[in-house]
């Protein structure tokens, strides 16, 4: 599987809402928020097959604003290099 990273911006209105929706689906424990400091946005970290299915985690209302990131750890200092 491969591991994604999940923004998820919203306005400030949305909060309450979003946490709501986020933890309704199961994957509150997967979130870290930045709202309490005025940054309204929520960034997680899971392992799935696809982009498709980790914008699933994103809750509908918000989902066309966010950002699906494929993460790939580097094993030496020159990502590049075949060893």
């Amino acid at each position: 599987m491969d591991r994604y990273l999940i923004e998820s911006p919203h306005e400030a209105s949305e909060c309450e809402n979003i946490v709501r929706q986020v933890a309704a689906a199961g994957y509150l424990h997967n979130f870290d928020w930045g709202c309490a400091d005025g940054v309204h946005c929520g960034w997680a970290v899971i392992e799935t097959d696809s982009p498709a299915h980790a914008s699933q985690i994103v809750p509908w209302s918000v989902r066309d604003k966010a950002r699906i990131v494929k993460l790939v750890k580097y094993e030496s200092s020159d990502p590049y290099h075949k060893e």
